[in-house]
């Protein structure tokens, strides 16, 4: 049996978070064009990407990557509007 390591905790909390932020945001309570929801999707897609230095995955690789890079740009896309 695997054991649950530092790595899969990390990974699992961006999981969580990326999955609150989800919720949040189709449920209204925050709108996914502002930094809150932006900042939760990226610190978890950074931290799924961080667990798969352990166990490496292709797929899962390339989703948080541009879960990353879209959440990124749209932080950088609020912050030059709000200039």
């Amino acid at each position: 049996m695997a054991s649950f390591t530092p790595l899969d905790a990390i990974g699992m909390a961006g999981v969580v978070l990326m999955l609150i932020a989800y919720a949040l945001t189709v449920s209204g309570r925050i709108d996914p064009l502002r930094p809150a929801a932006l900042v939760c999707n990226l610190i978890g897609a950074v931290a799924v990407l961080v667990s798969l230095t352990r166990a490496f995955n292709w797929s899962s690789a390339v989703i948080e990557s541009a879960w990353a890079v879209i959440a990124a740009a749209g932080l950088v896309r609020w912050w030059l509007r709000s200039r």
